[in-house]
């Protein structure tokens, strides 16, 4: 059932797990998480970005999807629907659509606009029901065109986010959208425990999940991170057994063609992903 993903979150936190925030690209994407989610019993957040959101041809497109699927699937776990990395305009678009969690970046403002934007977001956000992450200092990586070096969030900018009454919160600790580099120093933990305690213990939210060894990943868990965005693995993986697929020559054999034969290996593999992180995550037999 859609859900904001609030309550998931805080019961991830108290219960020192992590729920995975998957991006969804397609319908195949989100059946096979939906699918996932359902046989792990565990809780699970879609992610939409602006860029996947325009592809799917709009936000209501997706929300009618996501919301139709799981009335199909006969889906009971608890599923929010989120925008990942929302503008201003993107969040309402959103709120308006059906979504049940919005993510507004107002880190590339300055501090006051970020404050002024979010509060008014959370306002709308909670007088409809839905949660809302914001973010403080830039996640590294590429997102949507706009590139960042992994910056670590000021633990006094976070606080100030936090208390505007958010519902969690994305904040910069060395981590980067993307493939890592070789170079990658890794997450600062230091700044993560800092964070963790100026903001009175809200779940913290750990962007760019692909890549980052599990025993890294185990920490965060331990020092206050509830959701963890996985996005590019799951592409990786998709990509690959299509790869296969195809170079194996399936595709000229009988009906191999057909799109639905044509995809079910990327889909199986994503299934298996989405599993992997789940159980390192902790979120299995959480719903």
């Amino acid at each position: 059932m859609l859900v904001s993903a609030t309550e998931m979150l805080n019961k991830a936190r108290d219960g020192h797990y992590a729920v995975g925030q998957f991006n969804i690209n397609n319908l195949e994407w989100t059946k096979a998480i939906l699918q996932t989610a359902q046989e792990m019993n565990s809780p699970v957040i879609l992610g939409v970005s602006a860029g996947a959101g325009k592809y799917m041809t709009g936000y209501k497109t997706v929300s009618a999807m996501v919301q139709s699927m799981i009335e199909d699937l006969k889906i009971t776990v608890p599923v929010a629907l989120h925008l990942d990395h929302g503008t201003y305009e993107d969040a309402q678009a959103c709120i308006a659509a059906g979504f049940s969690s919005i993510m507004f970046d107002g880190s590339h403002y300055a501090i006051e606009e970020n404050i002024a934007k979010t509060t008014e977001l959370v306002a709308l956000a909670h007088s409809k029901g839905i949660s809302i992450e914001a973010e403080v200092g830039s996640i590294g990586g590429e997102e949507d065109g706009v590139i960042g070096a992994g910056e670590i969030a000021d633990p006094a900018e976070c606080k100030k986010i936090a208390d505007l009454g958010i519902d969690f919160l994305a904040a910069g600790i060395g981590n980067i959208h993307g493939k890592y580099p070789a170079n990658w120093k890794g997450l600062d933990f230091e700044a993560l425990d800092k964070i963790h305690q100026a903001t009175n213990g809200i779940p913290l939210v750990l962007h760019g999940g692909t890549g980052i060894p599990a025993d890294m990943i185990k920490k965060a868990i331990s020092l206050g991170v509830s959701k963890i965005n996985v996005n590019t693995e799951c592409q990786l993986a998709f990509a690959e057994a299509t790869r296969k697929y195809v170079e194996a020559g399936k595709d000229l054999e009988g009906k191999g063609f057909d799109p639905r034969k044509l995809l079910a290996p990327g889909v199986e593999a994503i299934k298996a992903t989405v599993k992997e992180k789940m159980e390192l995550f902790g979120s299995v037999n959480k719903a």
